[in-house]
């Protein structure tokens, strides 16, 4: 099976479009931990927390890039997989030649990853060569994101609008698009012109995006691959991880962080 096809069983399994993010930002961590790897011991209590409400866990490579982070992202992945639950790395990769070849080997350990297409389709060819999904970034949800992805490129269209063209160019069932939720109207542009690829729709959470057009927008209308409706995800990190802040009390504190899945994917299904 496909990873959006297997995404698309586990969907229906949970009847949630919920990822939820793995970010686990050392300054923030809780100091319930005596152990060699934090970031490990964190996630598995997360993942223990949410993995019913989760359709998928994102992880964001930036928090792992030290020997004890990579460490702790292959126990992370291992036990994600125990729960039956698969694992998209946010990498945002996108180099030249062998070096992009080495970034794509990452595909052996997780499920589907973000690229960034900014070099161009030889660039992100070793990772739609390999086994795995690949999410091609489009419109982000960060405010900088109108610098560059806003500008016109010529026919009418945004950059945002000919990168997800020339995606679902690049499709043959492994490709999705990473389209914030904090724009809304461009969200709306780009399903229009990709209405077959998943979206990953981050900013739902602690960057206030719109919950409705994300599951409006995000899930493909049918995709190939999978072969059904509905597909996509609505990532949300901090909301999630970060929910019980504030609690003394250890599983008081990760019995938040489950909470707030179930909210997510509670208020997302009403859209759907």
């Amino acid at each position: 099976m496909t990873f959006f096809a297997d995404l698309a069983a586990r969907i229906e399994a949970t009847d949630s479009v919920v990822s939820v993010g793995l970010d686990p930002d050392p300054d923030r961590l809780p100091d319930f931990f005596d152990a060699d790897l934090p970031r490990w011991a964190f996630n598995r209590r997360i993942i223990d927390a949410t993995h019913e409400h989760a359709a998928c866990y994102k992880p964001n490579a930036a928090f792992y890039e030290d020997p004890d982070g990579w460490r702790a992202l292959r126990e992370t992945v291992a036990y994600a997989h125990g729960k039956g639950v698969p694992v998209l790395l946010d990498a945002k990769r996108g180099d030249i030649g062998n070096t992009a070849r080495q970034y794509a080997t990452v595909l052996d350990d997780v499920d589907a990853i973000t690229v960034n297409p900014y070099l161009g389709e030889d660039a992100l060819r070793p990772f739609l060569d390999r086994e795995g999904g690949v999410f091609v970034l489009a419109r982000t949800s960060n405010p900088g994101a109108r610098d560059f992805q806003n500008l016109e490129v010529g026919n009418g269209k945004r950059l945002y609008e000919y990168i997800a063209q020339r995606a679902t160019e690049w499709d043959e069932g492994n490709v999705g698009l990473v389209v914030g939720a904090t724009a809304p109207e461009e969200l709306k542009a780009v399903r229009d012109l990709a209405p077959d690829l998943p979206f990953l729709v981050p900013g739902v959470g602690a960057q206030g995006g719109d919950a409705e057009a994300a599951v409006k927008h995000g899930l493909a209308t049918e995709h190939s691959a999978a072969g059904e409706t509905g597909v996509g995800l609505v990532n949300s990190s901090r909301g999630i991880i970060f929910a019980g802040e504030g609690s003394d009390e250890e599983d008081a504190y990760f019995a938040a962080a489950g909470q707030a899945a179930k909210r997510l994917k509670s208020r997302l299904n009403e859209y759907r």
